[in-house]
């Protein structure tokens, strides 16, 4: 481990992924392999048509997510099972690979998501 503290901010980001007027993910990444990402999502926001394209069109999302929900309402379902399952402000989630998901409301979504070195998000 280092004796450092490294600080990095989303405001200069690594790497973004772009969903124009529907939002976008910064991407930051530690000299240690850590990762975080801050991911806004605007009203009328789905997984399947402004994110599922830019991962080369998936059948659900395959990545694990660990993060907290800043403001609004995600909601998250679970293809296999059809479960939804809303995430609102001060929540703390963690989702399995194989969902879609959706912004219901007229409030923008924003979450900060976290990957520790060695682990898939």
């Amino acid at each position: 481990m280092t004796a450092t503290i490294e600080i990095r901010r989303f405001e200069t980001p690594d790497d973004r992924l772009d969903m124009k007027e529907r939002g976008g993910i910064d991407i930051i990444k530690t000299e240690q392999g850590s990762t975080g990402m801050r991911a806004v999502f605007e009203p009328g926001w789905t997984w399947e048509v402004d994110e599922k394209p830019l991962l080369g069109s998936p059948d659900t999302c395959p990545m694990h997510h660990t993060g907290y929900c800043l403001s609004g309402r995600l909601v998250v379902r679970m293809i296999e099972s059809g479960e939804e399952t809303p995430i609102t402000r001060g929540d703390f989630f963690e989702i399995p690979p194989g969902h879609d998901a959706y912004v219901a409301g007229d409030e923008r979504v924003e979450l900060i998501l976290f990957e520790a070195s060695g682990a898939h998000t």
